[in-house]
């Protein structure tokens, strides 16, 4: 067994959600999820296949984030794993429906931080062991700190 790291490299500008599904039909599903969603949405979905030819199959709106989720992808290249890169949209607006889909089993993440997934590499295959979400905290937010969060949850249209 070995251990590593793969760093995902994804425009500045986008979120990403990794997670795990059970079936090639994944990749069309979650494309239906998400133009369900969010009008505009822009994104991509990029799925590891587990077996027969195991090729990362992908769907999407957006050419520059297909190539993206598909070298993530590979570069994780646990079976069964997707990648979903999105712009004009969040997760939170989303996440639902993505875990409504038959055959998504779990979500590791749903960010715009970077990202590390931590793999484990096996004679058979790579398993996600776990994800690095952004960095560690530096500290408790002060009354400063609330305000801001508050006005930008405000700016962005998710509170009154």
């Amino acid at each position: 067994m070995e251990t590593r790291i793969v760093n995902i490299s994804k425009p500045d500008d986008t979120n990403i959600i990794i997670g795990q599904a059970h079936f090639i039909k994944t990749a069309e599903d979650i494309y239906e999820a998400m133009v369900n969603s969010v009008p505009g949405i822009r994104f991509a979905v990029a799925f590891c296949e587990a077996s027969g030819p195991c090729l990362v199959r992908c769907e999407g709106n957006d050419d520059e984030l297909s190539a993206y989720a598909q070298k993530a992808a590979l570069g994780i290249g646990a079976g069964h794993s997707f990648v979903v890169l999105m712009r004009q949209g969040y997760p939170v607006n989303v996440l639902q429906r993505i875990r409504d889909v038959a055959e998504v089993c779990s979500i590791y993440c749903a960010t715009a931080n970077n990202v590390q997934v931590i793999i484990l590499e096996t004679q058979q295959g790579r398993a996600i062991l776990g994800i690095v979400d952004g960095y560690s905290p530096k500290g408790v937010e002060t009354q400063a700190d609330v305000a801001i969060r508050r006005e930008f949850l405000r700016k962005i249209g998710y509170k009154l």
